[in-house]
């Protein structure tokens, strides 16, 4: 799903809400996960999940187009951990 489909969606459920309304929504939303991410804080969402920041030590990679080795530095990355409701749902669906 798309941010546009979510908005879509989200407009359609709520039929009160116009659909500028669902869009700022929607990016307030997104935007306040980015910057507590931004600050290294988790955010925890009972019931869906947890985003937290993981650590990617520095390592030596390597270039597809020719094969050399290429000094990669270290990074955060955010990490998305599923909540047990979460995954109990998507199980029952998938199975």
């Amino acid at each position: 799903m798309t941010k546009s489909e979510l908005i879509d969606r989200l407009s359609a459920r709520h039929p009160q809400l116009q659909a500028a309304d669902g869009e700022l929504a929607v990016k307030t939303l997104l935007d306040t996960m980015v910057g507590t991410l931004m600050l290294g804080r988790r955010i925890e969402i009972r019931g869906f999940g947890s985003f937290s920041l993981s650590w990617r030590p520095p390592r030596l990679g390597r270039n597809p187009k020719n094969g050399e080795k290429v000094s990669v530095a270290g990074k955060f990355v955010p990490h998305f951990k599923a909540g047990k409701e979460l995954r109990d749902c998507v199980d029952v669906v998938v199975s």
